[in-house]
């Protein structure tokens, strides 16, 4: 349990020199020592004092407001900041204002399965249309949003499909986001974004020791073409484990050592094709329901800079666009849900999907559109335009921007919003759930302060509301960037709002 300790200084005398002592009565501005007396501290003197105390080089912006919007603390509020993931809230709080029915299941975006009959081929091409959909599910155990209902569909038409195809052209092929760090690519946390997603566009790795000096087993299908050069360590050694692939390869290589008394290791990789893969696993799930495949897997994308031209050769996206072709499209659940997953987990697939569902609105889903969708809802809503810039909808990027200001006005306009308390609850609550399950615990927040957090390269954010400790309920943001690398700030942050809802 973290506990947060003011120190005391405490002057230890002899009960003889106590005994001894004469009775000097301080005058006016003076202590009993005759120093002057030290002046009370404002709140806003308590938190730079606080914040006086991270690492060096650290930047912070903070804003907090009272429930009628007057300043209570106020730290660089109109400076600009890298905000993580509290980009999301941005990204879900425009969904619900500018998309169709968010409570209602989610009929514009489902994934469609079309057989096109080609030229001189023996059976049909079996196209999957992605629409903006970041949920359908290969699980075994799915029930909604399933690629297998889409297989089956397919087998009761035909026993037999020339290719299996990807078609993503939806949107134009933007699969990373500007500004992201190129680090992050090909992790879970960067995997690539399409109109046509399967299982958050990653595949789980697992490594189980086998004997000291051998191979461990793997375990990650066959969509890569993986090579094993880890080895199984000695009992009581440490695990270190790393995998390798270059952008768009499909070559995996996994080194390093596993301990032979470990329980394991996983780690998730990022898929840099979306429609390739979900092609080969449909491939996969028609042979085994019968159905003969004499073609191949392929996609059918659309190139970056045609964001507003007919495309060109699209017999398959006018089968999307005519519905000629298509024997079943499903029904994904409302995007009211996967707000909460967004927000709640920090889902950056399913963030960025979003994005770009936002640019569908009065564009071709490009992230360009998108981010004109967000600019023109934030300016109704009387965010300054100085105080926020968006490359990406989910907070990858490093040229995104905001201000603690604009992210206050942001919450306190979806307070006055009819879907405002539904997003609300879609943040984590402090010591509870989501990406604050593990913080606050053991403070009066716990379980009183619900935000959206964030973490990137050199960067911390929080922002939300809290509940002090007179039950009045403030709005704050509050970012660090540039925070040294090895430190943490997090602990600092938290203090500061933990003495912020103390003191009101």
């Amino acid at each position: 349990m973290r506990k947060f300790l003011i120190p005391l200084a405490l002057l230890i005398l002899p009960a003889s020199a106590l005994a001894d002592a004469p009775v000097v009565r301080p005058a006016v501005g003076q202590t009993s020592v005759g120093m002057p007396a030290p002046r009370p501290q404002t709140l806003q003197q308590e938190v730079e004092a606080l914040l006086a105390g991270a690492p060096q080089g650290t930047r912070f912006g903070l804003l907090v407001v009272d429930e009628q919007g007057r300043v209570v603390v106020s730290v660089n509020a109109d400076q600009r900041f890298i905000p993580a993931s509290n980009t999301k809230m941005f990204t879900t709080a425009a969904a619900y204002a500018l998309l169709w029915n968010m409570d209602k299941p989610d009929v514009m975006a489902g994934t469609q399965v079309a057989l096109v009959q080609g030229k001189g081929r023996q059976g049909p091409d079996a196209v999957l249309i992605g629409r903006g959909d970041a949920r359908m599910s290969s699980a075994p155990d799915c029930e909604v949003n399933c690629l297998a209902q889409l297989a089956d569909a397919v087998a009761a038409k035909t026993d037999r499909v020339h290719d299996v195809v990807g078609d993503d052209s939806h949107w134009p092929d933007q699969r990373w986001v500007p500004g992201m760090s190129w680090n992050n690519i090909g992790t879970d946390s960067g995997t690539a974004v399409s109109a046509l997603n399967l299982d958050d566009n990653e595949l789980l790795i697992r490594v189980t020791p086998t004997a000291e000096g051998k191979p461990p087993f793997l375990e990650i299908g066959d969509y890569f073409e993986v090579v094993n050069e880890a080895v199984t360590a000695p009992a009581g050694s440490k695990t270190a484990l790393f995998v390798e692939r270059p952008v768009n390869g499909n070559r995996l290589r996994v080194y390093g050592s596993i301990a032979a008394d470990s329980k394991g290791w996983s780690d998730r990789i990022g898929i840099d094709d979306p429609a390739h893969y979900t092609a080969w696993v449909f491939r996969k799930m028609l042979i085994a329901r019968g159905v003969k495949v004499t073609g191949k897997v392929r996609v059918v994308h659309r190139a970056p800079d045609e964001l507003d031209r007919a495309v060109p050769d699209m017999a398959l996206a006018r089968a999307a666009d005519d519905r000629e072709g298509v024997i079943m499209s499903l029904t994904p659940p409302p995007l009211a849900e996967d707000v909460v997953r967004i927000n709640k987990d920090s889902q950056n697939v399913h963030a960025q999907v979003l994005f770009r569902r936002l640019g569908d609105i009065e564009g071709s889903g490009s992230e360009e559109w998108a981010a004109q969708a967000l600019n023109g809802l934030f300016e109704k809503a009387g965010i300054p335009r100085s105080g926020y810039d968006f490359s990406d909808g989910s907070g990858m990027s490093t040229y995104n921007r905001i201000s603690p200001r604009a992210a206050v006005l942001l919450l306190r306009w979806i307070d006055g919003q009819p879907w405002g308390a539904a997003w609300y609850a879609s943040l984590p609550v402090a010591g509870k759930d989501g990406t604050l399950r593990r913080r606050f615990i053991g403070t009066p927040l716990e379980g009183k302060l619900f935000a959206k957090t964030g973490t990137l390269n050199a960067t911390n954010t929080l922002s939300g509301t809290f509940t002090t400790r007179s039950g009045r309920r403030f709005t704050f943001a509050f970012l660090a960037n540039d925070v040294p690398n090895g430190t943490s700030v997090l602990w600092l942050m938290e203090a500061v709002l933990v003495r912020i809802a103390m003191a009101n």
